[in-house]
């Protein structure tokens, strides 16, 4: 069996998903619950802010290798063409979804997030509104891998 260069770019693009995303969900659905039955109101948005310090550059590396491999994969396969595709939502919805955590994790959070978190004047609201950005976002997450997987085997 010969691998191509296309082929190691869609194993390490899903690789990099697996990793990006699953640890989102771990995040949102077993971290930042266990906070809230642990921890005080007041004490969580700290509590997640020493936690997240571990899986942040995890996420960033994930997050850059997938976009580098779509990226690949997108050029040396010629698809820029399947943007303007309406068939190809899926394509739209990775890349805009891609944006976003690049945005969070490499702008807004070094720029003021981080900050705003050490010293936030309400920790109980910016938890709670943190906590609901992350299930929209793993939300979304999920729809967007169920569409590409649908998408790139031929089901939508």
């Amino acid at each position: 069996m010969i691998f191509d260069d296309f082929t190691i770019a869609r194993v390490l693009h899903v690789a990099s998903i697996v990793g990006w995303i699953g640890g989102v969900w771990f995040v949102t659905f077993v971290v930042m619950p266990a906070i809230r039955k642990t921890e005080a109101p007041e004490n969580r948005l700290k509590a997640f802010h020493r936690i997240e310090q571990g899986f942040s550059a995890q996420a960033k590396a994930w997050v850059l290798l997938a976009g580098t491999s779509g990226f690949w994969m997108t050029w040396r396969g010629n698809l820029w063409g399947r943007f303007a595709e309406q068939g190809y939502w899926w394509l739209h919805a990775m890349l805009a979804l891609w944006l976003a955590f690049f945005v969070m994790l490499f702008i807004a959070e070094p720029l003021f997030l981080h900050r705003r978190m050490a010293h936030s004047q309400t920790p109980e609201r910016d938890f709670r509104l943190m906590v609901r950005v992350h299930q929209v976002l793993s939300v979304v997450a999920l729809l967007t891998t169920l569409g590409a997987m649908a998408g790139a085997h031929g089901i939508l």
